[in-house]
């Protein structure tokens, strides 16, 4: 891809999410996500009524009168973008890959954020860790993001969720809130999510295509693993061959939901065509 293609990519999907992002999450996204606490803002004279907890000792010993300590919420917010870029990603017998949603998903979320003058950074993944991109805030910041979303090349194919878990452990001190967007066909990151949930505010968003969830007959066909290289003729018709291929889909999303329940985090099923702003929405909206 030159630099023009790149620029026209880039352009493309900044006008249908951030349409998207001003008109539908704005509001929504700042309801959902709440400042990271109350930080300290000032202390005043004791009036009748106040909280005898926020008393600031110090302040009332030097004045002989009661002092008390003002708290405000703290609005700024640390949005990171956990993004799956494995082989199983380049999937999609619909209108859009698997990747083409977890990057049109993450450029909509970024805007919402911008929205909100939060900090937004950007990690991708797939048996490694590929790129993080520490949060900062402001538009040019957040094309760039989308830039990398598209133009990245991975050097792994697999898929490895703790991994990318346990890195953003170590490099996220402070609280944020972390969306996870991925396929998740693995089912070994559930204690590294766990610890991940007691520190952020996590949400998942698995993005599947149907034909993941009930392989149509088609005869004998030549499939192609993205994520080991290996090509392999199935018979598609073989109804042990189908029920195989659904249990293993199936068992990926009930260790899904398990996974982010047990750890109160939040869990999105986005399938390829369905509309993701409803699913945003009201996933927003019911929090």
């Amino acid at each position: 891809m030159n630099t023009q293609e790149l620029l026209k990519k880039v352009r493309k999907i900044e006008i249908k999410t951030r349409r998207l992002s001003d008109a539908v999450f704005g509001g929504e996204y700042h309801s959902a996500f709440k400042g990271r606490g109350m930080t300290f803002s000032e202390v005043r004279q004791y009036q009748f009524g106040d909280d005898v907890r926020n008393i600031d000792w110090n302040v009332t010993a030097r004045y002989s009168e009661p002092y008390i300590k003002v708290f405000e919420e703290e609005r700024e917010l640390t949005l990171m973008l956990v993004a799956d870029i494995s082989g199983s990603t380049l999937f999609g017998t619909q209108e859009q890959l698997k990747k083409e949603i977890i990057t049109e998903l993450c450029a909509t979320l970024a805007f919402s954020a911008m929205q909100n003058n939060d900090k937004v950074g950007l990690l991708l993944f797939s048996d490694q860790v590929e790129l993080f991109i520490p949060p900062k805030k402001g538009k040019f910041h957040i094309l760039r993001i989308i830039r990398e979303l598209l133009e990245f090349k991975p050097q792994g194919k697999g898929t490895d969720v703790a991994g990318a878990l346990k890195f953003l452990a170590g490099v996220l001190k402070k609280k944020a809130i972390v969306f996870v967007m991925s396929d998740f066909m693995s089912t070994d990151y559930k204690k590294t999510l766990q610890i991940a949930g007691r520190k952020h505010d996590v949400t998942g968003i698995r993005v599947y295509d149907k034909r993941e969830t009930e392989m149509p007959k088609m005869g004998l066909v030549q499939f192609l693993d993205q994520e080991t290289g290996k090509s392999q003729l199935i018979n598609t018709s073989s109804k042990s061959v189908r029920t195989k291929y659904a249990a293993y889909h199936k068992e990926c999303a009930a260790y899904f939901k398990d996974a982010f329940t047990r750890s109160d985090a939040g869990a999105i099923d986005l399938e390829t065509q369905e509309n993701y702003t409803k699913k945003l929405l009201g996933y927003f909206k019911a929090r």
